[in-house]
């Protein structure tokens, strides 16, 4: 039995990861608003914590990048992430603003665009690391799907600003030089969780329930480091 669980104990350690987990944006420039008028970095940081909450408890270890908020530099972001075995950068989107309709909410004019909705997936095809940073992103992809989840397909629109190249459109993934994905010498993956300018989806996002599944997503989708 003692041998049994010396052996369990093994297999756990060497499974276990280092995770950078990256806020996307910071307070100074939070990036894009909600429907209801929230900030994208509330957003990015409550599931950035809850993320980092569910790879804590399954044993790995996590390094927050931005946590504070503070930190503007992107380089930097990819320096910090440099003895973690896979960097996830956090997000929520937006559309283009031709596609954006104005409401009241509160007694504030809110913009919101109903008819784009789900998440995506972005990594750089020309990274040092892109075949393990494209297995990352089909792996998070699948688990994201198998919990109801739905990649958009907004960002291949042939329109200026999108016209992005999709590498599997249907999980959702794109090619993007975005300076996280394309900079560093780890796999590393930006998460869309969700089209914040969607209603429906922004109260969505919020919800404890659905971070925690897109958390458990996550974790699942680690089984690309093996």
């Amino acid at each position: 039995m003692r041998r049994l669980l010396l052996l369990l104990s093994c297999s756990v350690s060497v499974q276990a990861a280092t995770i950078a987990v990256d806020v996307g944006h910071y307070l100074a420039a939070p990036g894009s608003t909600s429907a209801y008028g929230v900030s994208e970095f509330s957003y990015n940081l409550a599931l950035a914590r809850q993320v980092e909450s569910t790879l804590q408890a399954a044993g790995h270890k996590v390094v927050l990048i931005n946590g504070d908020g503070q930190m503007r530099e992107l380089r930097a972001r990819v320096q910090a992430a440099v003895s973690a075995d896979l960097l996830i950068s956090i997000h929520h989107d937006s559309v283009q603003p031709q596609y954006l309709q104005l409401w009241d909410v509160a007694g504030k004019s809110q913009r919101y665009a109903d008819q784009f909705g789900g998440y995506s997936l972005f990594v750089h095809s020309q990274a040092s690391q892109f075949s393990r940073s494209f297995a990352c992103a089909q792996a998070v992809s699948q688990s994201l799907l198998a919990r109801g989840f739905k990649p958009t397909d907004h960002h291949a629109l042939g329109i200026a600003g999108e016209d992005r190249l999709q590498l599997d459109p249907k999980l959702g993934i794109y090619d993007a030089d975005f300076v996280v994905v394309r900079l560093g010498k780890i796999p590393a993956i930006l998460f869309e969780a969700g089209v914040i300018v969607n209603r429906s989806e922004a109260l969505a996002l919020q919800e404890p329930a659905t971070q925690n599944q897109m958390a458990e997503a996550i974790l699942n989708g680690l089984s690309c480091l093996k």
